[in-house]
């Protein structure tokens, strides 16, 4: 049976607060577990999106991510939010990238800063891109972004070609053909990936060119 001493009372406060700061610190621990869980399923999904697809099962990038399913499920209930979070940087790039060019007065200077914000963007994260394009139901929300993005692109397109900048003939299916084209440019070495998608940006942004325009020739790239 418990006691009470003087020497029980004189310690309690001093166990008291070692308690209290054990119970304090268990906050930070464990937020900061959740953290680094969440960390490795998001580092996983992105090289896993990149390698197979986005039809990779959830379980694969559990069992990638070092946690179990329960864990997975609890920070991302969906495949949806796991593929918006994993490109959620991306996507706001990708985003800016494209209102600012359409924001320039000069519509064929807007037209190739597009060009080539997205054949970099393109060479950097190669499963950003598979994700952007492609029409697995479980990206609906990029199908969104992407059919926004279109819009705006065509818009300014169509300006190009009234300031007799861009050629005549062009469509929008010729620019979704060349960023896939450029999808590649991801398994260059990281340290030559944006010299190449800015020398693969220039031979596009030729191609589109009125030929009537004067040509731009960039250098290679060394």
């Amino acid at each position: 049976m418990f006691r009470v001493t003087l020497e029980n009372v004189t310690d309690a406060p001093v166990h008291l607060t070692k308690v209290r700061n054990v119970v304090e610190q268990l906050p930070h621990v464990l937020r900061s577990d959740a953290q680094d869980n969440r960390d490795r399923v998001l580092d996983a999904a992105r090289s896993l999106f990149s390698e197979r697809g986005l039809d990779v099962p959830m379980r694969v990038i559990a069992r990638e991510a070092g946690v179990g399913p329960a864990t997975l499920y609890r920070r991302f209930p969906t495949k949806q939010t796991l593929i918006d979070e994993a490109f959620i940087d991306e996507l706001a790039a990708c985003r800016r990238i494209v209102e600012e060019s359409c924001a320039d007065a000069d519509p064929w200077r807007g037209f190739t800063s597009a060009i080539e914000g997205l054949f970099v963007l393109n060479a950097r994260n190669q499963g950003f891109v598979n994700a952007f394009m492609s029409a697995n139901p479980e990206a609906d929300s990029f199908t969104e972004h992407r059919e926004s993005l279109h819009r705006q692109l065509t818009r300014l397109a169509q300006r190009a070609k009234r300031a007799g900048a861009l050629r005549h003939d062009f469509v929008m299916d010729d620019l979704v053909l060349v960023l896939l084209a450029g999808r590649g440019l991801s398994s260059l070495l990281p340290s030559s990936r944006e010299a190449r998608a800015r020398r693969f940006a220039s031979l596009a942004i030729d191609a589109f060119r009125e030929r009537d325009q004067q040509m731009v020739t960039t250098p290679q790239p060394r």
